[in-house]
């Protein structure tokens, strides 16, 4: 049988980073094919984690994969559940790998590492067609400024299940002297593709064609994502957990848990979670992401970031602060001077539970002109002094103007808040009156709303009263539903593939986020 176990032994130490501004999007080192003698097909394996007092022993090598450069064995590490053969990844995957599960191995990211080798901003029959595939189970660590960064023309196939995740976490979580409150220890995934992008590196070029390109800020090697190709795939991240990321690369420039840019709809995003990023939870440049199973816990900037012409669709959201820790939950799009680029940012979130626990300005900002639906979600302040929804510029109420690639002003459908103050002004002289009118244009919104929410995110007997908004009006991409917030009474939509904090627990999953989980075949 299949199964794994968690440890019950905590770790203990801090690890702290302040976050960076919400422009930036900063950097991603290198590989093969591998070939392995791998076990024999395991049955599915238990959704509940079983204690043991068993700790694991090191695997005796680490696979043989195709790459000249290979996998590294690097000795062995020991944390609270047991010693484990230590692969590290080459600088450069050159050739299509996979890393596959093996008991009492972990692989390791020493710096950046990267999936084959930029194709520019158009397919010209020179791509490396790199992919790198990930197995379910699989547990990737870093520290520092090391990072994963997948190229144009080139994949990742990172697919876990809600029993197996995949994890990309910090050497200290292995080494278990992580608390509630590290983040910051290493830098974390970037993704480019060929998707169209706004605010060029390049003068003169023209935003969102294949001239326009823009540079992974922070990297000290060339980074480059963009083009003029909607439907890039980029490849396929689902039932991920991604811990402890930011590090500072340089300056102010620092990587979030996932960062995107000129990704294509043909690329996959679904059940990732983000803990305790030391910057955003996750930040979207250009391109399409469509994602369903979202969950941002512990981000100590934004939770959700969104900017140069991303078009974006959520659902089943779950983003929730550390007491006092963070900024906002959603920040939209920024006052640069290029706002008025296109393709311009329209991102759309249908079923989203927001827990803000920092006294600040406002949960969700929404500015540079940008296009937002916000729709079937609930926002609560526990703060008890930070506004719901602010708007900036006039500008972002302007009307539909198809030429312009302008959706109209915000949408808000079946949104209800749970905050001492649910609108303020904005800058540019809007107006919290402005905001409220804008928010009563829509149905079924509530502004005085009171939160019966149980285990921080489950809907209860207030949430169910509401009725929901058919989000398949503003897009295809989402399920038709009958309820608002992430996740009704009885759904194990967020259990298994989640980790737990102080911060918010799922319950039935890998265990608390300080201690690694241990599958066993």
């Amino acid at each position: 049988m299949t199964k794994f176990h968690r440890s019950l032994i905590l770790g203990c130490s801090t690890l702290a980073l302040v976050g960076c501004g919400a422009d930036e999007i900063v950097s991603p080192g290198t590989g093969g094919n591998i070939t392995i003698n791998n076990p024999p097909a395991t049955p599915t394996p238990t959704p509940t984690p079983t204690p043991t007092g068993t700790l694991v022993t090191p695997a005796n090598g680490c696979p043989t994969i195709s790459d000249a450069q290979g996998l590294t064995d690097d000795g062995t590490i020991t944390g609270p559940t047991g010693e484990y053969r230590v692969c590290t990844l080459p600088a450069r995957f050159n050739s299509s790998s996979t890393l596959p599960f093996i008991e009492g191995l972990l692989y390791r990211m020493a710096g950046r590492v990267d999936v084959g080798s930029d194709g520019g901003p158009t397919e010209t029959g020179a791509d490396t067609d790199v992919t790198l595939s990930i197995d379910p189970g699989v547990i990737v660590y870093a520290s520092g400024s090391a990072f994963l960064y997948v190229n144009r023309g080139n994949q990742i196939d990172a697919v876990g299940t809600a029993q197996r995740p995949i994890i990309f976490t910090s050497r200290d979580n292995i080494l278990g002297i992580n608390n509630q409150n590290s983040s910051g220890q290493w830098g974390g995934i970037v993704l480019g593709g060929r998707a169209p992008v706004t605010d060029c590196i390049a003068g003169g070029a023209t935003p969102g064609t294949v001239d326009c390109e823009r540079q992974v800020e922070g990297a000290a090697q060339p980074a480059i994502f963009g083009g003029a190709t909607p439907d890039d795939d980029s490849g396929n991240l689902e039932f991920v957990q991604i811990r402890y990321s930011g590090f500072v690369l340089s300056g102010d420039n620092e990587l979030q848990s996932l960062t995107t840019g000129g990704t294509g709809s043909g690329t996959t995003f679904n059940n990732i979670m983000s803990y305790n990023s030391s910057d955003d939870g996750v930040e979207f440049f250009g391109g399409f992401v469509n994602m369903k199973n979202l969950v941002v816990v512990g981000a100590e900037d934004d939770s959700i970031d969104t900017d140069t012409g991303v078009k974006a669709n959520l659902q089943y959201v779950v983003a929730v602060q550390r007491s006092e820790v963070g900024d906002t939950i959603i920040e939209a799009d920024s006052n640069n001077g290029l706002q008025d680029q296109t393709p311009r940012q329209n991102t759309q979130i249908s079923n989203a539970t927001f827990i803000q626990r920092k006294t600040d300005d406002q949960v969700v900002r929404i500015r540079g002109g940008t296009d937002y639906a916000l729709v079937n979600t609930v926002i609560v302040d526990a703060s008890q002094g930070t506004a719901c929804l602010r708007i900036d510029l006039p500008e972002t109420f302007d009307a539909a103007n198809g030429a312009t690639d302008e959706n109209g002003p915000p949408v808000f459908e079946s949104l209800v808040l749970d905050c001492d103050n649910a609108f303020r002004d904005g800058s540019g002289s809007t107006t919290a009156a402005q905001v409220e009118a804008q928010f009563n244009a829509g149905s079924n919104n509530n502004a005085n709303f009171t939160n019966t929410l149980t285990m921080t995110y489950i809907n209860g007997a207030n949430e169910a009263a509401v009725v929901a908004f058919d989000p398949t009006a503003l897009s295809s991409f989402f399920d038709s539903v009958n309820f608002i917030g992430a996740a009704q009474s009885g759904s194990d939509r967020f259990e298994g593939w989640t980790c737990d904090s102080t911060a918010i627990t799922f319950g039935n999953n890998t265990g608390d986020c300080t201690t690694i989980p241990v599958f066993t075949n």
